[in-house]
């Protein structure tokens, strides 16, 4: 397939550059709309109690859990005549829309309630409200309503939150954050690439691919959105993955390239080569990315199924760009890929001529490696207890629903502002309520009342609110003026609490609600419950996601290497990578050191879908350089006698002739992943920061030392398998691009289909 490819590229190269330009052209085109159809929420399954909850609420009871939250400040006092006509001018804008209602005032609110809407030095106020419609046209219509209201006027100053605002602050962030992330992506590329090749010409094409994978990416995001909801957070790390995976394999092509033209071999051949080769390797790499990716798609919530989907399209749009079009640029440019080469003037300059190859077995990478093998043993227990070392802390680690907070103090966002204020400033948090919903209940209101009080009595609740009144401590302390909360449909209570609700004791204050009996069936909501169901959804798919991983890994490298041993070491070493990684973010993240550093406030818990996304991509990626590695060694392997000493040899001479490309490509997808921790979302910057610390990590501590010191440790257990399984890596292994031993320039040029 790999050889049809290679000559298709070397017989038509005007002809795929033109199409490649076209698309290109397209594909930006369409894909510019994407972020506009894109979404902010989807942690938490549709089918979830928290969710169906919502939706009852919305339906039947007027919005009445408000997902948008005004918050008026006078330094005077929430009583002052500004601020009452800054409240009253608020609430007649929102029942000016026809999509607000539920429309809840400290102004006119009832006794039973007031005191709940004004905060406690009393000079803030809030009025709440429910944005109809579905996420998507409520985050537009929380920015419209943002522009209209919010701002300072006669000393009165309105921030507008809540969970509308949020996904409309967090939609706009991302937006920027993208920007800045390419506009520091991508020149540091350009120099690091510059500095591996040497030449300008060489140093462009990963970066041109990458630009082409940038504008794909955007357009298959787009195209996803019309079939399917999609994550606005995929929109940052998969233009990231795209842009990385496509440097990182023009990157293995360009350099097999010249090699093969160093070699000896003509354009045409070289190219074939390198596509039959570093294409192979780059083959193999995207299916590791695509399934670790795409295990993703078992999760029950769209914020990790549209990474599924945009993941995989992605992948195959970096490879398939790398083996189509950068070989069609490569027959065309010929030799003059190492034109404006810098190291002609920098070589006269130091007097030294830079151009001058060294044998692989005098390399930095060959001694090295030779060193670290007759140190197998105490090389390998040292990497291996550091890295434990390191990923401790993620021992302590402890889950939460993201809120406002996932928004850096330093983001230009009032829903963060209106968030602090109604932790610290307020009795109780109007945003993280507990919700309860007798669905289709027809009983004696009083039982309603008996159930209020008895919910009160829970610890950390501040007061319920029911249709009959509000109690506290079990009392009833207001009753006239109590808004409705019974219909036709059944009843709903609003449970205030003190307890934050993505605690261990937001957790138990939700345990103890459920254990309280009820005059009937009974349904919870609110941020506590949206907590529970979004981390059982999670928990529920982990084994499966994990177990899809590990077996797609497994099976792709036994047909890659024929070995049973290799694909087990490279499963144990990409775990290895990763639980450091998350060790890290722990200490960072959760616990809060070098917050001053990142922007980041530590909430004391981490957002579960993230170490979920960080491992399946981190994981792909991992492999991508397990790939590029062995795909070496066993070259080595294959054209040695196949003996200790050989096996020994060939680590060296794979990881010699692989070491400077594989750390390179670590660097240029590291700084792709670490530009995103320019991102003032929290949960972004820690996917970046992790995924760099894994990437750099992989490629040097384990790649370059840890590897090689096992492979050692095992000699020709390395390529062992099972009979049957030797045999069924002779009918399907997927062997293409190899040399057997003894295998000449001349046979090389026959592989390439020259004679």
């Amino acid at each position: 397939m790999l050889v049809r490819i290679a000559h298709l590229t070397t017989r038509h190269p005007k002809t795929i550059l033109l199409a490649a330009a076209l698309l290109a052209i397209l594909c930006g085109a369409f894909g510019a709309s994407a972020m506009s159809h894109m979404k902010t929420g989807g942690f938490t399954p549709d089918d979830a109690e928290s969710s169906q909850v919502t939706r009852l609420v919305a339906d039947n009871f007027g919005g009445a859990e408000p997902n948008l939250i005004l918050l008026v400040r006078d330094e005077s006092g929430a009583d002052s005549p500004a601020a009452k006509a800054a409240g009253a001018k608020v609430v007649d804008t929102l029942r000016s829309r026809g999509d607000v209602i539920g429309i809840q005032s400290y102004w006119n609110a009832p006794p039973s309630m007031s005191s709940a809407l004004r905060s406690k030095d009393g000079k803030s106020a809030l009025v709440l409200g429910y944005i109809t419609g579905e996420e998507s046209v409520a985050q537009k219509a929380a920015g419209a309503i943002a522009e209209d209201l919010t701002g300072t006027d006669d000393g009165v100053s309105i921030y507008q939150g809540g969970l509308s605002s949020l996904y409309h602050d967090s939609n706009e962030q991302i937006t920027h954050d993208l920007a800045v992330a390419e506009s520091v992506a991508i020149p540091l590329s350009f120099i690091v690439l510059i500095l591996v090749f040497g030449s300008l010409v060489a140093a462009f094409l990963p970066l041109a691919v990458g630009m082409f994978a940038i504008l794909t990416t955007l357009a298959i995001l787009r195209t996803l959105t019309v079939f399917t909801d999609v994550s606005i957070y995929a929109l940052n790390l998969t233009t990231a993955m795209g842009l990385a995976l496509a440097i990182d394999y023009s990157l293995f092509i360009v350099s097999r390239y010249r090699e093969e033209l160093g070699n000896g071999l003509d354009v045409e051949a070289a190219v074939v080569r390198a596509v039959q080769t570093a294409g192979r390797t780059v083959l193999y790499s995207a299916l590791t990315v695509a399934l670790s990716v795409a295990a993703l798609a078992v999760f029950n919530l769209y914020f990790l199924k549209s990474f599924a989907y945009a993941g995989v399209a992605v992948v195959a749009a970096a490879a398939a760009a790398s083996i189509l079009i950068l070989p069609a640029v490569l027959m065309l440019l010929g030799h003059r890929v190492n034109a404006l080469d810098l190291r002609k003037p920098l070589g006269r300059l130091l007097g030294r001529d830079l151009h001058a190859e060294r044998a692989a077995e005098q390399s930095f990478w060959y001694r090295t490696v030779q060193w670290v093998m007759r140190h197998a043993a105490p090389v390998a227990i040292a990497i291996i207890v550091l890295m434990l070392a390191v990923g401790s802390p993620f021992l302590g680690v402890k889950f939460g629903y993201p809120d406002d907070r996932v928004l850096n103090a330093g983001a230009s966002s009032t829903s963060r502002t209106v968030g602090d204020a109604l932790r610290s400033d307020f009795q109780s948090n109007a945003a993280t309520n507990v919700t309860v919903v007798l669905d289709d209940y027809h009983g004696n209101p009083a039982a309603i009342g008996d159930y209020a009080a008895a919910l009160s009595k829970v610890d950390g609740v501040s007061g319920v609110l029911s249709g009959v009144g509000l109690y506290t401590g079990g009392l009833k302390a207001a009753a006239a003026g109590s808004p409705q909360m019974t219909n036709g449909t059944g009843a709903f209570l609003t449970v205030a609490t003190t307890v934050d609700p993505f605690t261990t004791a937001g957790k138990t204050q939700l345990d103890r609600l459920r254990d309280v009996p009820s005059p009937g069936p009974v349904l919870f909501g609110g941020s506590a419950a949206i907590n529970r169901d979004s981390l059982d959804a999670l928990g529920a798919r982990l084994p499966l996601a994990g177990a899809l991983i590990a077996l797609a890994a497994f099976v792709v490298l036994f047909l890659f290497t024929g070995s049973v041993l290799l694909p087990l070491k490279a499963l144990a070493l990409n775990t290895l990578s990763l639980t450091a990684a998350f060790g890290a973010m722990v200490w960072i993240f959760q616990n809060g050191h070098l917050s001053s550093v990142f922007g980041n406030d530590a909430t004391g818990y981490l957002v579960p879908t993230m170490p979920i996304l960080m491992f399946c991509l981190a994981f792909g990626m991992s492999m991508d350089y397990e790939v590029f590695l062995l795909s070496r060694i066993r070259e080595e392997w294959v054209a040695s006698g196949r003996t200790a000493a050989d096996n020994t040899r060939a680590v060296a001479l794979g990881v010699a002739r692989t070491g400077r490309i594989f750390t390179a490509a670590a660097l240029l997808m590291a700084i792709v992943m670490a530009a995103m921790v320019t991102s003032k979302v929290s949960f972004i910057q820690m996917t970046g920061l992790g995924l760099t610390l894994t990437v750099l990590a992989d490629a040097t501590l384990i790649r370059g030392l840890l590897a090689p010191a096992l492979m050692r440790l095992l000699g020709t257990l390395n390529w062992w398998a099972p009979a049957p399984l030797a045999r069924l890596h002779a009918k399907i292994g997927l062997t293409e691009g190899e040399t057997s031993p003894g295998t000449t320039e001349s046979d090389k040029h026959q592989l390439a289909g020259r004679p």
